[in-house]
């Protein structure tokens, strides 16, 4: 009896022993970095070495930053090593901004403490986060290089003065439809002397004749690319504009006023720009004479300038012979023809991109523009009248680098289209949308004639998406709506408490094992070995 209950109470032992064992084992298997297995296999995963627990930090960062934002989240739930990596790996971070972010800001800032650019937007309908918490988050943010604020109603110029004081080392600034005014605008112009970019659209606190002139500041000779776009008096910006001797881009967009005199002056300040936007505003062929100064000129964007004709683009073409890409929007008034076309392509001669909407050319100047601008590679006609089978049949005779073209409701058919079969020889691309005399069938011969060219036709029935102009690379790195848990939830989210919990962890590890195997091979490789 006594050496069978000695039996018994050793073979309990043992038993009770290999399921602590066995438990040990299943926690190593599913935390190899933070548990030790009892037999000694430390980092072990079915019997393989666990090369990811002795990866520096840095690696891991580097790994994280080629995921996209889900993968990134769920990498985040393995462990707290991993949830500190991923967070202190973070530069990019966009939030939704209700007044009630507030008290939530010192635990975001805590985990993505390395953020180097902020997006905060908020719901027109809500009340927005306020000065306390901007100034909070530039507490907190002293490296921020770039902000985006969207309907940020609740920011005053006091607030944007404090911000612009803790983020000195500020480069992109974008606002729309924020509430401060001239003085808060000020304050980032006088504090921030790496400011490059200044995107303003919509800034309620400027809205009479009367307004504070806004610049130039201590920013005004970093800044290369200035944006506005929807202000009742975008003229007040005038200042910081003329004094940003290295400014290469102007966009000017839905901003009301006579800018003829406040371009000419514009450009004999600013000798380096190279790119200029008009679209929507009151200026005449004053403007475009002024414009005409900037001898570096490549790309102009004239969109919906009715008073702007033939004697303006004359007179800019004759000095700005570096002109790469023009888009015109006539809007219909055909103050914009032949004229103005051929003095391009006698003056332009490196003109690679046209766009023209709204504007009637014929054959004379298409026959012009192909003959001169032997470097034309992109050409589109929309809402052109005048362009039918003759003047697309020159454009598939003449214009040799053609390799994208783009119709859009103009009197083409079919038969302008057997231009080019043989036409065009570096043509890739040809999209036709709205063209009532092209067919299905006329589409599809010119697809079989030529297999190399991809033809798009749209005759209005529905509209399609081009799926390149999507841009999805944008938000891999971004956090929409938080709102972070606390400390102690985030704590307990790495501990998985279920095998689907489990599951998703280890493959979240898989997928970084296959990453690193994907980079050795790689390294091998390159090595020649």
């Amino acid at each position: 009896m006594g050496q069978s209950t000695s039996t018994a109470a050793s073979s309990g032992r043992r038993e009770s022993s290999q399921s602590q064992i066995s438990k040990t084992k299943s926690k190593a298997l599913i935390y190899p970095m933070q548990v030790d297995d009892a037999e000694g296999q430390q980092g072990t995963i079915d019997g393989d070495k666990d090369y990811i627990s002795k990866l520096p930090d840095e690696c891991l960062a580097c790994i994280f930053q080629s995921l996209g934002s889900g993968d990134r989240k769920r990498c985040s739930l393995v462990c707290r090593s991993w949830l500190r990596i991923e967070g202190q790996s973070r530069h990019r971070l966009s939030l939704n901004a209700p007044s009630e972010l507030l008290h939530m800001i010192p635990c975001i800032f805590s985990r993505f403490d390395a953020v180097t650019k902020l997006a905060l937007k908020s719901d027109r309908k809500s009340e927005s986060i306020g000065d306390e918490g901007l100034v909070l988050i530039s507490l907190k943010c002293r490296n921020l290089k770039r902000l985006k604020l969207r309907s940020c109603r609740g920011l005053t110029d006091a607030g944007m003065e404090a911000f612009a004081k803790n983020c000195k080392g500020l480069k992109k600034l974008s606002c729309g439809s924020c509430t401060f005014g001239a003085k808060g605008m000020n304050a980032v112009l006088d504090n921030c002397s790496a400011l490059e970019e200044l995107s303003v659209k919509r800034l309620r606190g400027i809205t009479d004749g009367a307004a504070e002139p806004i610049g130039p500041g201590v920013a005004a000779l970093a800044l290369k690319t200035i944006c506005l776009k929807e202000l009742y008096n975008g003229q007040c910006f005038g200042p910081v504009i003329i004094g940003a001797k290295n400014l290469r881009t102007l966009k000017l967009i839905k901003c009301t006023g006579d800018w003829d005199k406040l371009l000419p002056v514009i450009a004999n300040r600013v000798t380096c720009l190279v790119e200029v936007h008009l679209e929507r505003i009151q200026v005449t062929d004053l403007g475009l004479a002024g414009i005409s100064s900037c001898l570096d000129l490549e790309i102009l964007h004239l969109v919906k300038t009715p008073e702007c004709t033939n004697m303006g683009l004359v007179l800019l073409a004759e000095r700005c012979r570096l002109l790469r890409k023009l888009h015109i929007d006539g809007w219909k008034a055909n103050r914009i023809g032949d004229e103005g076309l051929i003095a391009v392509a006698k003056g332009c001669s490196n003109l690679q991109e046209l766009v023209l909407i709204g504007v009637n050319p014929t054959k004379l100047s298409l026959e012009s523009l192909a003959s001169n601008c032997k470097n034309l590679e992109r050409l589109a006609l929309c809402g052109s009248d005048t362009v039918g089978d003759a003047e697309i049949s020159c454009i598939g005779a003449k214009c040799l680098a053609l390799k994208k073209l783009c119709i859009k409701s103009c009197p083409v058919s079919d038969q302008g289209l057997e231009a080019f079969a043989g036409g065009c020889p570096n043509l890739v691309k040809v999209k036709l949308k709205k063209c009532r005399g092209v067919t299905p069938e006329g589409a599809e011969w010119l697809r079989a004639t030529r297999e190399s060219l991809a033809v798009n036709l749209d005759n209005g029935t529905a509209d399609h998406q081009d799926a390149s102009a999507s841009d999805g690379g944008a938000q891999e790195n971004v956090v929409e709506n938080p709102p972070p848990p606390p400390v102690n939830t985030q704590m307990e989210a790495a501990v998985p408490s279920s095998s689907t919990a489990r599951s998703s962890s280890w493959k979240s590890k898989l997928g970084v094992v296959s990453i690193l195997k994907r980079w050795s091979s790689g390294n091998s490789s390159s090595r020649g070995i």
